[in-house]
């Protein structure tokens, strides 16, 4: 799976082009969408980091790598997604600043190329955590600790950073750093994932008693139902991210192998870069459906905003 690191390479195909080779009516569908996709993704991701903040029942450098994703996926849709937005508009209408459009351009890249790879990281080092609940027992508390997932998202922030920006000079070296990682943090959550599942359908509690600590240093089991639960939410984001990504990586592939006509590159990435960016709007919705703590905290928000409003309204009156 690629990243949208390549749209590197895009940008210089697109350039090159003497006109927009995209229907007027398929460029305006694009834009609206990516309007309404970013005003989702930015306000269903302030909500999600409100919620996470007032849920108490994850373990909190779990909850830590959960806003995490949560940010990246706000960013997607405050800083990403609306100069995209208007390089879309751009090639169906005239009389826009050349110039400005390419400056424009090159954020929605490399920003997106950024946020991608921390999310693909931060997705990976969920399956990780995971993993690591189920084998540590008693001292998961001792090993994931916060401060040392602290350190692991400042490491996750400054790869895709550098990824990002050296882009600008050399997009092949680039591509290759981005895809290489990319490719081992999804190795990294298949196999994570592959060996919680062997290992809870090993599971008696007779014979294979899961622990885990507390504070005053006693053994209790393992709640299978809501670890369960918790991988099950991982796992759901893992597909969504990666089903998302997919569809872009093998255009960008095709391309770069002249598999799609020229004429059709433009419609091809702008469709399959949509699908990367309806990725933030949707985990929102993957939080709420199978974390029911974040879904009852993020309704609790909901209301005490509507009181807020109410209230507002009744003095003003």
């Amino acid at each position: 799976m690629a990243n949208l690191t390549v749209t590197k390479y895009t940008t210089i195909e697109l350039k090159e082009a003497s006109e927009s080779s995209m229907p007027a009516g398929i460029g305006v569908f694009l834009s609206t969408f990516n309007i309404l996709l970013s005003i989702a993704a930015s306000l269903d991701n302030a909500l999600i980091l409100v919620a996470l903040r007032k849920e108490t029942s994850l373990h909190p450098p779990t909850k830590l790598l959960f806003r995490c994703l949560a940010i990246t996926d706000l960013c997607v849709g405050v800083i990403s997604q609306p100069p995209h937005v208007v390089t879309l508009l751009s090639s169906v209408t005239t009389g826009m600043n050349k110039q400005v459009i390419h400056y424009l351009q090159r954020l929605s890249t490399t920003s997106s190329c950024v946020l991608s790879q921390i999310s693909t990281y931060t997705s990976s080092a969920i399956s990780v955590d995971r993993l690591l609940a189920l084998l540590s027992g008693l001292t998961n508390r001792q090993v994931v600790t916060l401060p040392r997932v602290r350190a692991v998202i400042a490491c996750f922030w400054l790869i895709g950073i550098s990824v990002g920006t050296i882009s600008f000079w050399n997009a092949y070296i680039a591509i290759t750093a981005g895809f290489s990682l990319t490719i081992i943090s999804v190795t990294t959550s298949v196999f994570c994932y592959s060996t919680i599942y062997v290992k809870l359908r090993q599971y008696r509690p007779q014979v294979f008693p899961l622990t885990q600590g507390k504070p005053n240093g006693r053994k209790l089991p393992l709640n299978i139902a809501r670890y369960k639960n918790s991988v099950s939410s991982a796992i759901w984001v893992q597909v969504n991210l990666v089903t998302c990504y997919i569809p872009f990586s093998v255009v960008i592939m095709l391309m770069m192998y002249g598999q799609i006509p020229r004429s059709q590159n433009e419609i091809a990435v702008a469709f399959t870069a949509t699908l990367i960016y309806l990725n933030s709007s949707l985990n929102p919705i993957l939080y709420c459906w199978k974390i029911r703590s974040v879904r009852q905290a993020g309704k609790d928000t909901i209301k005490q905003l509507n009181c807020r409003k109410s209230d507002q309204i009744l003095r003003c009156s």
